[in-house]
């Protein structure tokens, strides 16, 4: 009785009654006419017969003709409304010839709401209501002054029950349309709030590469300032020192500026060394190499949920700060490269102490890759391979990649075993 709530997308109880809105008459008006068949020879006579038989062919024409009128007039309308009375007319001339037509007569209880202006429901519902009650009460006309009563007393009572079920409906009908509000409320406000959620990784976006940007210009004029105010100035105050001793011949004064230009250079060495130790990575200020690859593994593996396992092969001994930093580097690479690209179950980092050499091998069982058959570099940063292995050669050292598609990725960094310098 309920024609539901127009929405982008119907819902299944919405589909059903369009299904039986489009097949249900056909499916009525076919039970009604076995119903009045079998009781013929009981309740019409021949000309009834015939007369039932055209009705019954009008009411199938009638229903194919709107079958292909509905499609281009979908709500209620004047062409609805000529159709529901006309479908009322024939229901009531064919109840009134055989009660159980009113298998028939039905329909205009649902479909009243479909096709019927809001004004004329009502009296559409009751028109139907009339023809419910005389086949309930024995047929129409109803027959003598007890025939009346009765049909009077079931009309009253099909408008109590017809009053009854369309405010249950029309209740039903608003919490359906405020449901429907409310979940295009919530619509709007996901899609608002995606919105904002896309906007501010955008701004969080920009910021990180604003500070990134930032904290390299200021590490540059940071290095800047030390190499002028440490090693540039060393080596000038050296160079007047020298400058000194090719111009004089006096022994006394060459050894006084000799001492003072090894001064300067012992000066301007300790400078340098303490610039490297600052520019070196923070994970090697209170641990040694294998003590740090250890913690930067254990933190990748679970920052990327991915089994992640660390060796140490033969005696660990502390290396120099600057080979230390460059290994602790180019694992770094290396598994922030699994972490993007490989798409690996499984990561294990090998570090091996051999006589006068370190090994250090990064292996995982990912998706692999053809070496010769790199893309490009480009500004994000690519597979990083041609940085390792430059940091590799920038300590004599050499590194090695072997792939396979679907076979997983193996990085190796040998390089010379330097011990620290205490």
């Amino acid at each position: 009785m309920s024609d539901g709530v127009n929405t982008a997308k119907r819902d299944p109880v919405e589909e059903r009654w369009d299904v039986f809105h489009r097949w249900g008459p056909y499916g009525l008006l076919f039970v009604g006419s076995l119903a009045a068949t079998a009781t013929a020879d009981l309740l019409m006579s021949t000309t009834a017969r015939w007369v039932t038989v055209a009705l019954a062919g009008a009411a199938l024409a009638l229903q194919l003709c709107w079958g292909r009128l509905r499609r281009t007039r979908p709500g209620p309308s004047a062409a609805g409304a000529v159709y529901y009375f006309l479908r009322w007319g024939i229901a009531f001339a064919l109840t009134w010839l055989n009660p159980f037509f009113a298998f028939y007569a039905v329909c205009g209880y649902f479909g009243a709401h479909v096709v019927l202006p809001r004004r004329l429901v009502k009296p559409g519902l009751f028109a139907t209501a009339v023809v419910m009650a005389g086949s309930q009460s024995g047929g129409l006309p109803p027959k003598g002054s007890m025939g009346w009563v009765l049909f009077g007393a079931v009309l009253v009572i099909n408008i109590v029950l017809l009053t009854v079920f369309s405010h249950l409906a029309a209740q039903e009908d608003e919490r359906t349309r405020v449901q429907a509000a409310t979940i295009a409320e919530l619509e709007t406000t996901n899609a608002r709030l995606q919105q904002a959620l896309d906007e501010n990784a955008a701004l969080h976006t920009q910021l990180v590469l604003q500070a990134r940007e930032a904290g390299v210009a200021d590490e540059r004029r940071r290095l800047a300032a030390e190499i002028h105010d440490t090693i540039a100035q060393g080596l000038t105050g050296i160079i007047a020192q020298l400058q000194v001793v090719t111009s004089s011949t006096d022994p006394a004064l060459v050894r006084d500026h000799l001492a003072s230009a090894q001064e300067l250079a012992r000066h301007s060495l300790g400078e340098a060394r303490r610039s490297v130790q600052n520019l070196s990575p923070l994970d090697l200020e209170h641990d040694v190499l294998h003590e740090a690859l250890k913690k930067t593994v254990a933190e990748w593996g679970t920052r990327h949920a991915v089994r992640a396992d660390f060796t140490v092969t033969g005696t660990a001994v502390q290396l120099h700060e600057e080979i230390e930093a460059t290994l602790l580097r180019i694992a770094q690479e290396a598994l922030a490269n699994a972490g993007r690209h490989a798409r690996a179950s499984r990561v294990g980092v090998t570090l091996s102490f051999m006589g006068d050499e370190v090994s250090l091998d990064v292996r995982d069982d990912g998706r692999g890759f053809d070496p010769l058959d790199l893309p490009a570099r480009t500004g994000t940063g690519g597979f990083g391979l041609d940085g390792m292995r430059a940091r590799a050669e920038r300590i004599a050292g050499s590194l090695t990649v072997e792939s396979e598609p679907g076979h997983g990725t193996a990085v190796s960094a040998r390089v010379p075993l330097v011990p620290h310098d205490h």
